[in-house]
C-alpha cells in the first residue's frame, strides 16, 4: 500500500514529464518494494502531484525549482539497500521529468516515511504488512 507525493513549483516539469511522472514514480516505488507487477498492486500504488503556485517555493539563495518526493510505505517494506535504490531512481525520474541533468540532483529531496504496522487502513480494515507480503507471494506464484 505505498503512496508517493511529488511537490513541485508550477511549470517546472516538461510537457511530457508532467504526463508521465506520476506513473513513473509509482512504478519506481513498486519495484523498490519488490511488489509483483500486477493490476492489484499497481492500483494500490497511489501517486500525487502537488503543484505550488508561482513564488511559493524558494531558498535563501535563489528561486530555482526544488522537488520534494514524499514516500509512505509500510514499516519493514524497504531494506536499507531498497531505500537507497528508491531514492536514486526517484531522483532520476524527477530530473528526467523536469528536463534537468544529474547536476541538479541536489534540488531533489526524497523523504521516506515508514508507517508503523497496524496504523494503515484501507477498505474499512487495518492493513498489516504481513498480509501484504502473503498477498504478494500468492500473486507472484500465480504469475
Amino acid at each position: 500500500m505505498p503512496m508517493i507525493r511529488l511537490t513541485i513549483p508550477a511549470g517546472s516539469l516538461t510537457e511530457e514529464g508532467r504526463k508521465t511522472v506520476q506513473r513513473d514514480l509509482a512504478a519506481v516505488l513498486l519495484r523498490s518494494e519488490g511488489a509483483p507487477d500486477t493490476a492489484f498492486f499497481r492500483a494500490q500504488a497511489w501517486s500525487y502531484l502537488v503543484e505550488l503556485p508561482e513564488g511559493a517555493q524558494a531558498t535563501a539563495e535563489d528561486d530555482a525549482p526544488r522537488f520534494l518526493v514524499d514516500v509512505t510505505v509500510p514499516q519493514g517494506a524497504l531494506s536499507e539497500r531498497r531505500k537507497a535504490g528508491l531514492v536514486e531512481d526517484a531522483t532520476k525520474t524527477v530530473l528526467e521529468a523536469a528536463g534537468l541533468s544529474s547536476d541538479s540532483a541536489p534540488r531533489v529531496w526524497v523523504l521516506v516515511h515508514e508507517q508503523a504496522d497496524g496504523t494503515w487502513g484501507a477498505s474499512g480494515s487495518v492493513i498489516r504488512y504481513a498480509d501484504l507480503v502473503t498477498m504478494a507471494n500468492v500473486q507472484k506464484a500465480d504469475a
